[in-house]
């Protein structure tokens, strides 16, 4: 079965797909084969000034437009995503590796999910009326104007949504660059977003790698960036707007723990550990990838661990049968790789996997390391691959203290039944998002972000708002003004 993958043109603008290609090349290589599959060219100057030029353009009269009406205009979109299900999890598939049993579930549905929900809120952005005697306080939402949102190559559909649906209910524009590995996605959502009735200018997508999105941070027309990566370009980019005093949110990555005690439902920690770590091949920021497991039952959980990652289907993504595919690129399993043999040289014990599988793409064996210690490097470096750290412990106190010796602080979970002590240690656990007897549930109605060199600001949820809009404060004086003199 072959699809074209290639798209109409690099870059959407003003309503429009738009090509230049006197911009760098960028190939898009399909992970599961290591074939070009598509090529479109990073924007040139002039394309990154017409993208920004048409949001400046666009943006205050979409911002005079009712909330209702803006939220009309998402949730037609989100109508239309879902319509089209199928073939956004295909592209989405050749654009990451990903299996189609996974992107058919979770990739465009959680999209427009993001539309249906901030298209719902839209119409509800009020400020609110302060009493001071006869004298009052109004406030007033505002919408903060052209917003910059930078994507990550492990959602690409997502990420487009998570980022436009807050910024457009608010009533601001956006100009999207989508990760240089994962370009095709968010131009499905451009294109969906001004069929369903989005003004022309409002979002807008443009290709490119680090100096591209160095141009948007900095330009002075924007007032908002937004990026989903790691924490080394999260600082630079960070850096870049307060230089300007721009508004940030900051979805950075994680070394998360996983905490599971001796009580824990067994199958469903395992499940939890299984989700936490080897969903979407490893690659999600939020991965619990530091499993600290009771001493009790540690070697119940790696041997019922092992049994379930034989049984992983992997394969071809696009087989609805598959359910582990291969990584993003070539450098990504590279970069795996390493961490693994420091793995196995630092002394942990390598209980399943750690091999590069002998067919073509990207593809690595879910990897599991038991013994594990908190001074190793894979235990302290965020590796982004499909490796789980196993980690033994004694008690809560000691389990709390050592999952919060990181840098990070992105999600965190715990297994157990006594729910008293489940509510004790997430309260202690210094992360932003986190689960109980779960792992890695992100519902748009919840916010999601993290603490400490995990980011600022959440993303989803009506938190997000806050972050996409300002309030403008307004004293009216109803009596004579006194004044000294």
């Amino acid at each position: 079965m072959s699809y074209d993958t290639q798209p109409k043109a690099s870059h959407f603008i003003d309503g429009a797909y738009v090509e230049d290609k006197s911009g760098t090349p960028i190939p898009v290589i399909y992970p599961a084969t290591g074939k070009q599959i598509a090529l479109v060219h990073a924007a040139t100057p002039a394309i990154i000034d017409q993208a920004l030029a048409a949001a400046h353009r666009a943006q205050k009269q979409w911002a005079a437009m009712s909330g209702t009406e803006r939220g009309r205009i998402l949730r037609r979109a989100a109508d239309i995503m879902r319509e089209r299900n199928h073939d956004l999890s295909v592209l989405e598939t050749h654009d990451t590796g990903k299996p189609y049993q996974e992107t058919i579930a979770v990739d465009a549905t959680s999209g427009a999910d993001a539309f249906e929900y901030f298209g719902g809120l839209a119409g509800s952005l009020t400020g609110e009326h302060i009493q001071l005697g006869e004298n009052w306080v109004y406030t007033r939402r505002e919408a903060l104007g052209v917003c910059v949102g930078i994507g990550a190559w492990n959602y690409p559909t997502q990420i487009a949504c998570w980022k436009g649906a807050p910024a457009l209910a608010c009533g601001n524009s956006m100009v999207f660059k989508p990760s240089e590995m994962t370009p095709l996605c968010a131009l499905k959502v451009a294109e969906i977003l001004y069929e369903a009735g989005l003004p022309a200018g409002i979002y807008n997508v443009v290709q490119g790698l680090g100096e591209v999105g160095a141009s948007l941070v900095t330009d002075p027309r924007v007032a908002k960036v937004s990026l989903t990566g790691s924490v080394p370009t999260g600082k630079k980019v960070y850096a870049a707007a307060a230089a300007q005093m721009k508004h940030v949110t900051m979805e950075l990555g994680g070394k998360s723990p996983l905490v599971i005690f001796d009580d824990a439902h067994l199958e469903n920690a395992v499940g939890g550990a299984i989700l936490g770590n080897f969903y979407s091949s490893g690659q999600v920021c939020s991965n619990g990838t530091r499993v600290f497991v009771q001493r009790g039952i540690k070697e119940a959980f790696l041997n019922r661990l092992t049994e379930r990652l034989s049984t992983a289907v992997i394969g071809e993504p696009l087989d609805e049968a598959t359910n582990f595919g291969p990584m993003v690129s070539e450098r990504q399993m590279n970069i795996v790789l390493d961490y693994i043999e420091k793995g196995e040289k630092e002394g942990a014990r390598l209980v399943t996997g750690g091999k590069r599988l002998d067919r073509d793409g990207f593809y690595l064996q879910p990897t599991v390391f038991a013994d594990v210690t908190d001074d190793m490097t894979i235990a302290r470096e965020e590796i982004f691959g499909p490796v789980m750290a196993v980690l033994d412990f004694e008690t809560e106190e000691e389990a709390i203290t050592r999952a919060n010796a990181t840098e990070f602080g992105l999600s965190a979970g715990v297994f157990t039944r006594d729910l008293s002590r489940a509510h004790r240690v997430i309260a202690q656990l210094e992360a932003g998002s986190c689960f109980i007897n779960s792992y890695n549930d992100a519902p748009v109605e919840a916010p999601f972000g993290g603490t400490k060199m995990s980011g600022v600001g959440r993303e989803n949820s009506k938190a997000a708002i806050n972050h996409y809009s300002e309030l403008k404060s307004v004293f009216v004086r109803m009596g004579d003004v006194e004044a000294p003199f």
